[in-house]
């Protein structure tokens, strides 16, 4: 199966149709209700529901997922019949295939239900597809549209006397020129704060979009970022490390001891990750998303419709 664990939750919806040919006089059973083994629309809406809750024991590889909502309509029409169904999760992967399973079986039980009353060659289910879906990286884009400068900044006395080499910051400094952050700067200093409020003042001088710090975040003597950064902050956003140590608390139980914060300087974006590989990764894997939107919409990248910042 295909890893989503490091994939945030968010809240996912599919529509999927499927369209069953009929004779005029099943399409009247199906207005009445009235076939021998019952009512074919409400059975077979049933039928879709619990198709969706259990999509993952049909086809191989799909995800398990919390069905919070399954619902299945219908259009009926002279001669032909379409399938609605729609389906909602909040989770880390979409539920496409749960409403295109929903929709199919649902189609197949009114099949079932009609055959007694018609030919084989009167009967047919046809243009079964997805229709529509929100949510995942559809809906939360996980890449810039037009590329913008950041820098990683590693700050920890053993890589950069070469003692050890880094990995938690080329992993973040990699993944934003994935997200096309066109020039990604990358620096290694010691866990000094003078050092660093140098390192910072140029960055921002520089009109730096985003400044992402690694290391340095915890409860140690030589743990000096958030207390260099914090200070500097005009605009703090406690939302965006809330996010990701929440995001790395359901993987690991020491996410809640880091002490990252958040926020603007001027006009560049600084966050201040963790120094584990595992900590950095998470913490840009839960915030990715909202760092694009706000980056795209609010100070200084543009204008949002519902009134972050102005243009510039």
């Amino acid at each position: 199966m295909k890893d989503v664990s490091q994939k945030p939750d968010s809240l996912r919806v599919a529509r999927a149709t499927a369209t069953l040919h009929a004779p005029a006089h099943c399409i009247e059973l199906l207005r009445s209700g009235d076939t021998e083994k019952g009512d074919p629309l409400k059975t077979a809406r049933v039928a879709g529901i619990l198709a969706a809750k259990r999509t993952d024991e049909l086809i191989p590889l799909c995800h398990p997922l919390p069905i919070h909502r399954a619902e299945v309509t219908y259009e009926l029409a002279d001669t032909s019949v379409r399938v609605i169904a729609e389906v909602q999760t909040i989770g880390p992967t979409g539920v496409e295939m749960e409403a295109l399973t929903a929709a199919s079986l649902a189609a197949l039980t009114l099949y079932d239900m009609l055959k007694p009353y018609a030919e084989p060659d009167e009967l047919h289910i046809e243009d079964c597809r997805l229709e529509r879906k929100t949510g995942g990286k559809s809906h939360y884009k996980r890449r810039l549209s037009v590329p913008r400068s950041a820098a990683v900044v590693v700050l920890s006395d053993t890589v950069a006397s070469g003692a050890k080499p880094d990995t938690a910051g080329v992993w973040v400094r990699d993944a934003l020129i994935a997200a096309n952050f066109g020039h990604v700067e990358y620096a290694v200093i010691p866990d000094d704060a003078a050092v660093l409020g140098e390192l910072l003042g140029s960055l921002i001088a520089a009109d730096t979009a985003m400044i992402i710090t690694v290391g340095g975040t915890g409860l140690g003597p030589h743990d000096i970022t958030v207390d260099t950064v914090g200070p500097m902050l005009d605009v703090e956003i406690p939302g965006i490390m809330e996010t990701a140590r929440a995001f790395g608390q359901q993987r690991m139980p020491f996410a809640m001891l880091s002490r990252g914060v958040a926020g603007y300087v001027r006009d560049s974006l600084i966050l201040t990750f963790p120094g584990s590989r595992g900590g950095a990764s998470e913490s840009l894997a839960a915030t990715l998303p909202g760092l694009i939107h706000l980056l795209e919409t609010g100070r200084p990248g543009g204008q949002h419709p519902g009134g972050y910042g102005e243009a510039h």
